[in-house]
């Protein structure tokens, strides 16, 4: 070769290329199971702000309840009661029938992979 001639070095190998290739597959097939993941994390997000929701409705009905009649809590609907199946969640409720401050626990179930879950409010009305 003369003095004058190079050679040129810019380029890739084949051996880069086929390591690079790797690294790209290795980071899809993360993506992918992480994508999976996030998609079971954000449908339990969704039956679970349901339940939520569904005691939160029943607990403001039964606040309502209490204070609709004088003296307050002497409304019929102002007691236990459940189950109420509707949305794939079932409802119940407790209320003491006696006394000037009564604890009431509204429970919200659902049916996950993993067996019944439930979310609960608990709050004193005062009567």
């Amino acid at each position: 070769m003369l003095p004058t001639q190079r050679r040129s070095t810019s380029g890739l190998t084949l051996i880069e290329v086929l390591i690079a290739i790797v690294v790209l597959g290795v980071g899809v097939v993360a993506l992918a199971g992480s994508s999976a993941l996030v998609t079971r994390m954000i449908g339990q997000g969704k039956i679970e702000t349901r339940a939520a929701q569904a005691a939160s409705r029943r607990m403001e009905s039964l606040r309502l309840a209490a204070g609709s009649t004088t003296p307050r809590c002497l409304s019929p609907e102002f007691a236990g009661g459940g189950p109420v199946i509707g949305n794939g969640i079932t409802e119940s409720w407790t209320v003491p029938s006696v006394g000037v401050a009564r604890r009431v626990r509204v429970t919200a179930s659902y049916l996950t992979v993993r067996g019944v879950r439930s979310a609960a409010l608990e709050t004193v009305i005062e009567c």
